[in-house]
């Protein structure tokens, strides 16, 4: 049985600061934006290239806006993404790697400052923040490890 993961719901404060953010900054398709009623809008959108969606809106979620951390986007040419952000105006961290050269640690702890020096799949990063302060990270990923 297949598992895919759909949707991811982001808490903001200011929906329509946010689905500006994340479709004229960051370049997310806009797939719907429902103001069912008074406290409750769905806004949906999408990566480019991703089959996984993010929800932002009023009435969706229980989480305070500005405490995801962590959240994910992959890019095959890490340099290239972090320059296209930057020319629409996000704040993006240079590129990084953790000290040991595995997975990042939470906010800035242990950081190396650059590439990896490989260039190897999984290792390079650079982060940004949405406008409440979900915390979105590159990461960088031209093989995939077998059976990914």
């Amino acid at each position: 049985m297949d598992l895919k993961l759909e949707v991811v719901i982001v808490p903001v404060t200011d929906v329509d600061r946010a689905k500006a953010f994340y479709v004229e900054q960051l370049g997310f398709r806009l797939d719907a934006d429902f103001p069912i009623e008074d406290g409750y809008r769905i806004v949906q959108v999408t990566p480019p290239g991703s089959e996984c969606s993010v929800i932002l809106g009023d009435g969706l979620s229980s989480a305070a806006p500005g405490t995801y951390q962590g959240l994910h986007l992959i890019v095959t040419d890490i340099v290239a993404a972090r320059s296209e952000l930057a020319a629409r105006g996000v704040e993006v961290s240079e590129p990084f790697q953790d000290v040991t050269g595995a997975f990042h640690r939470p906010g800035t702890a242990k950081r190396v400052p650059g590439l990896h020096p490989e260039r190897l799949s999984y290792g390079s990063f650079a982060s940004f923040e949405d406008p409440d302060g979900n915390q979105w990270f590159l990461q960088e990923i031209t093989q995939r490890a077998p059976g990914r």
